[in-house]
């Protein structure tokens, strides 16, 4: 019996290693996977799958400042004081969060971007910002609408 018990702990210890070997190769390749939130103009649309979580009640919202020159003006300070931060002064991306001049974020319904910034996206780091007033979030999507996907540069 001492014989079993000896040659039970030699491959239950090979069984653990082997489990912790795989979990760590695996937690290593997960996170290898998720590309960091940088400056690159190419980055792949995972960091917009966001916008196509928006409800089809929210999808479908009118900007009810859309048109108003005064609305886009008033968004551009509320995007500096509250935006800039992390999206670049010219809301091209930066380190903490990506391009909102990107294509898949120009062609989102106003509905869709009012959406998002009421909920956020808080594992992105993505801020709720619901306690901003409702008149000042549809100033931002007003502003973010009107700055279009930036030309490619030679």
């Amino acid at each position: 019996m001492t014989k079993q018990t000896s040659l039970l702990r030699p491959r239950t210890l090979t069984t653990a290693i082997l489990a912790g070997t795989c979990a760590l190769g695996i937690s290593i390749a997960l996170a290898q996977s998720e590309q960091p939130v940088g400056t690159n103009k190419d980055r792949s649309s995972h960091y917009y799958a966001e916008l196509a979580k928006a409800p089809e009640k929210a999808r479908t919202r009118a900007n009810p400042r859309e048109g108003d020159p005064d609305a886009v003006a008033a968004g551009r300070k509320l995007f500096e004081g509250h935006c800039a931060e992390c999206h670049g002064d010219t809301a091209e991306g930066a380190k903490k969060a990506p391009s909102l001049r990107a294509q898949e974020v120009q062609q989102a319904t106003p509905g869709t971007l009012f959406w998002i910034l009421t909920n956020g996206v808080v594992r992105r780091g993505m801020p709720v910002w619901s306690k901003l007033p409702e008149p000042q979030r549809w100033q931002i999507v007003s502003y973010l609408k009107s700055l279009g996907v930036p030309e490619k540069q030679p």
